[in-house]
């Protein structure tokens, strides 16, 4: 399927390892320009290296996400390289589990402010694409996570402020043809993810968690670029505001 991506341009943070790197890979295979950020700037260089592969325009840098002013000076310079910004793909997380206070601020610094941070950065570069081509588009990826809740961990709640931040921003920018969708995963697992990660160091909490997803699996980081992209594409082009869970029904929410 064509989703209509050729000749636009996407910033994908934390885009080198998992769902971020499905993103940027899914993004350059439809023909779209792809601009990646993480903490390690080998991967950075390496993932640059194989989008330019696939024969579409591509960059990248090391830039630490919960340095507001460095993130917004990327994303500046990322508009300036390409030429436009008609796609934001919010995906770092910090991944604190704890209910300490420590993990609420590394969590919020870097989840929340780094889409806070990011999305004031790209507005007028996603405005402008909005004006030119009719569709622009900010998907933020949170998780299921955000709806349950086993104990007081700080993850939850903080992936929660980040759906209820998209639907604002969605009813804030529609008149600016910007959408503004979230993507929230079950369970993914991917070699030096956080379950492989578990499975290797806590096989028993990893096979009760597998055990409770009806499909007998948990998702690979591409089923939930799929998603992420479909909403980011002119394919998907009146969908704004909305919360997509894409968790394999380990979950048993009813959402209306």
């Amino acid at each position: 399927m064509d989703l209509g991506l050729k000749g636009r341009n996407a910033i994908v943070l934390g885009g080198t390892r998992g769902i971020g790197r499905a993103i940027a890979d899914t993004l350059a295979g439809e023909g779209a320009g792809v601009a990646v950020c993480a903490r390690n700037a080998d991967q950075v260089a390496a993932t640059v290296a194989e989008l330019k592969a696939k024969g579409v325009r591509a960059t990248g840098a090391p830039v630490d996400v919960t340095d507001g002013a460095a993130l917004k000076s990327w994303i500046t310079d990322v508009a300036r390289e390409l030429g436009s910004i008609d796609m934001l793909f919010s995906n770092a997380g910090a991944m604190a589990q704890g209910g300490d206070a420590a993990s609420w601020e590394q969590n919020f610094r870097l989840d929340v402010l780094g889409a806070v941070h990011a999305f004031e950065a790209a507005r007028p570069f996603l405005e402008a694409s909005g004006e030119q081509r009719g569709d622009a588009a900010c998907v933020i990826i949170s998780s299921i996570s955000a709806a349950q809740a086993d104990n007081a961990s700080s993850y939850g709640p903080i992936k929660a402020a980040l759906i209820h931040m998209a639907k604002g921003l969605a009813r804030q920018y529609a008149g600016k043809k910007i959408r503004v969708n979230v993507v929230s995963p079950g369970t993914v697992y991917f070699k030096g993810g956080i379950w492989n990660t578990i499975e290797q160091n806590m096989p028993k909490r990893y096979h009760d968690t597998l055990a409770r997803n009806p499909t007998g699996r948990m998702a690979t980081p591409q089923e939930i670029a799929n998603a992420a992209v479909f909403l980011a594409s002119p394919a998907s082009s009146y969908t704004t505001g909305s919360n997509l869970v894409v968790d394999g029904a380990i979950s048993n929410r009813v959402n209306f």
